[in-house]
């Protein structure tokens, strides 16, 4: 490829980052407004904002000379070719996009979708195993006293010997399965396709998950929302798991039943959860679990770090490279599986 190209970038990205893109080739011309962009609440935070309507004549110009997006408003997904015609290929901020790809028709326009898969892996797996050590150091016992001002010595545990089971044994979740190993515990998982993965001591064929949920001292849930894996830990799932298990979940709210999980939890079928995902976000008020000193609420930000539009920056710039020499991009979106 040797024609320029024009990217516009529609989310917030610190001016150092704008640079990088710029530097990648002089082919490129970069289209960036920030003051069409709301500051950020939140450091690398990626959202649809409101503007003006002059505001939003003056985006939608940007838009209508973009070969390439760096992000897209999600407002403006299912205009995509009415407002951007020359748009070939979105670079999007977010891993889990197949849902909103597919709902909103882009998988039926012919333009390149592709992920920051990996980009979270970290942050997840760190989450994951603070959530971990959290529960085997009986945090629960900690706060309260803490709360009650009262001095009493206690026992916790150690994650070593534990069994850590993982759904879903991509970049993430084996990153987390790391983590586990570094703890020195079992780590068992399930994945879509055959095979030995590192640093996981046995992998379950999807069809042997109730067997997989029945050993987990920590259930970790990390694979892509699709028809498949829908509402795949329920009442049926969560009868197989110890009552002393707890359970993970850094991938979407969709996995489980939610319903289920919160009786389950109120019964002491199961001992305790740490949720980044719900059902309905943000958590409301009246929810249970707010209520609960064995749950763990994050608001969907266990992938979210100060190194985050760094480490996207540096994906787009690798991937522009391969883009303007007619090679393969990283991370494309596969429609039909949607991650």
């Amino acid at each position: 490829m040797t024609k320029p190209i024009t990217i516009a970038i529609t989310t917030p990205l610190e001016a150092e980052h704008v640079e990088r893109i710029r530097a990648v080739d002089p082919r490129i011309t970069v289209l960036y407004e920030p003051d069409l962009l709301a500051k950020p609440r939140y450091h690398a935070a990626h959202a649809s904002y409101e503007r003006t309507p002059e505001q939003e004549e003056r985006f939608l110009g940007l838009l209508s000379q973009a070969d390439v997006a760096f992000d897209f408003d999600r407002k403006h997904d299912r205009r995509l070719h009415e407002i951007a015609p020359r748009l070939k290929w979105v670079q999007w901020t977010s891993s889990g996009i197949g849902q909103r790809i597919k709902n909103s028709g882009l998988d039926q326009v012919d333009v390149i979708h592709t992920t920051v898969s990996g980009v979270h892996a970290r942050p997840l797996a760190d989450f994951c195993l603070m959530a971990m050590l959290m529960f085997a150091k009986d945090y629960v016992w900690m706060e309260r006293d803490k709360r009650a001002k009262r001095w009493e010595r206690y026992a916790g545990e150690e994650l070593t010997g534990k069994t850590l089971a993982i759904v879903g044994l991509g970049r993430v979740g084996q990153e987390v399965g790391r983590h586990g190993k570094n703890m020195d515990m079992r780590v068992v998982g399930t994945k879509r396709t055959p095979g030995d993965v590192p640093n996981v001591d046995k992998v379950y064929p999807r069809g042997e998950l109730q067997a997989m949920l029945a050993e987990a001292d920590f259930l970790v849930l990390i694979a892509p929302h699709t028809p498949e894996t829908e509402g795949m830990i329920g009442e049926r799932e969560i009868a197989a798991m110890k009552p002393s298990a707890i359970l993970i979940n850094i991938s979407r709210a969709t996995l489980t039943d939610e319903d289920a999980v919160v009786r389950a939890l109120q019964e002491n079928r199961l001992a305790g959860a740490a949720l980044d995902v719900f059902s309905k976000e943000p958590l409301p008020a009246e929810s249970p679990l707010w209520e609960m000193p064995n749950v763990i609420i994050s608001p969907h930000s266990a992938s979210t770090v100060t190194q985050e539009n760094e480490r996207i920056t540096a994906l787009f710039c690798d991937n522009l490279r391969r883009y303007l020499n007619g090679e393969a991009l990283l991370n494309v979106l596969d429609t039909e599986r949607l991650y």
